[in-house]
């Protein structure tokens, strides 16, 4: 028997008797890998779930605790999922024509876990800007956000964007490693506690696999070279999965990212952009659009240097991003919950689903 709290797992509800928990380990398009006390096995949604789902952040996602049908002879079946406690999001931009997206749907990444470690290499591909976006993101997802800067071995002296990072997100941890050589690992046990989970998140290329496969011991993941013009790299993660360290810490490894479209971020801009918005207080007009009105607080703080462009600029483009999709994804909300509705009256006409 497996003993699931070593997953996580907080009893918090009664289970039916023909229901077992568990964790999801692994998703690879619609078979899942899940966690029991009776070991690993592979499941599939019970059908009711494609009646009750809204969206497609209703279906489970790597990390997520669940109850199951339990079957030893076959595949199992999920019947229900448990409440998040923490869920990393980004901007699906389903439809994508001639640069207007015509849908934006939410994409669950991963959730259940305590820290998110926002990986970026040392490299010609560095950018603040990037980190910055994952920043907002995690914030918004409810867990502790760590940058962790791998390829140290590859830069002689790395003080100057480990100071970059640090001025741009004074409260955030900042560590740069090498997979390689073992440097910096080590201050990485602070967080890989038993019981606890980590996802890994960051571009192709820039190291997660070889940083899991370092702190497995072990070659969990294949490692593929970068392109020496760009620094990027091709995707060596596939899709989502949780390993186990020996620490006794999970890890939820995921694939690379092109670009990070920001979901309903709106609370991680504000807990990353407080010193800006706490500007807005002091402008002599309430709706004052920070642009010429006299008496504006943050034109002043631009003129005497108390507030960086850079930082300015970055919240006004996050804060636009965020709006647009919102915007979007509200009509497609409201217009699957309304045939939601016409079918839940279907299912009361004619005496509920049947048996699946």
């Amino acid at each position: 028997m497996i003993d699931l709290t070593q997953y996580g797992y907080i009893e918090a509800e009664t289970v039916t008797v023909d229901l077992i928990p568990g964790r999801v380990t692994e998703l690879q398009r619609d078979q899942y890998t899940v966690i029991t006390e009776q070991g690993e096995v592979t499941a599939v949604l019970k059908g009711a779930f494609y009646h009750a789902a809204l969206t497609r952040e209703d279906f489970p996602c790597v990390g997520d605790f669940v109850f199951l049908q339990y079957n030893d002879n076959g595949a199992s079946r999920i019947a229900k999922l448990l409440p998040r406690r923490s869920k990393f999001s980004r901007a699906d931009y389903s439809g994508h024509t001639a640069g207007y997206a015509k849908t934006i749907l939410e994409q669950v990444v991963a959730t259940n876990f305590d820290y998110v470690f926002i990986v970026s290499s040392l490299n010609w591909d560095f950018k603040v800007s990037r980190i910055m976006r994952y920043l907002t993101q995690t914030r918004q997802s409810g867990a502790q956000p760590v940058v962790i800067l791998t390829k140290a071995d590859l830069s002689p002296d790395f003080s100057a964007p480990i100071a970059e990072v640090q001025k741009a997100a004074p409260n955030v941890p900042v560590h740069a490693v090498s997979s390689h050589t073992g440097s910096g690992l080590e201050e990485l046990s602070e967080y890989l506690q038993p019981g606890k989970t980590v996802v890994f998140l960051g571009m192709s290329g820039v190291g997660k696999s070889s940083l899991l496969n370092a702190l497995m011991n072990q070659e969990v993941m294949t490692v593929k070279d970068i392109r020496e013009d760009d620094s990027r790299g091709r995707h060596t993660t596939t899709h989502r999965q949780l390993f186990m360290l020996p620490s006794g810490a999970m890890v939820i490894d995921t694939p690379g990212m092109r670009e990070l479209g920001l979901f309903g971020a709106d609370d991680g801009i504000s807990a990353g952009y407080y010193d800006v918005e706490e500007l807005f207080t002091q402008c002599r007009f309430k709706d004052c659009r920070h642009q010429t009105e006299p008496g504006c607080a943050v034109l002043a703080a631009l003129t005497n240097g108390s507030l960086a462009q850079d930082h300015w600029e970055r919240y006004l483009i996050q804060k636009q991003e965020t709006k647009f999709a919102d915007d979007k994804t509200g009509y497609l909300r409201d217009k699957r919950a309304w045939q939601k509705s016409i079918a839940m009256q279907h299912k009361r006409k004619n005496g509920g689903y049947k048996n699946e």
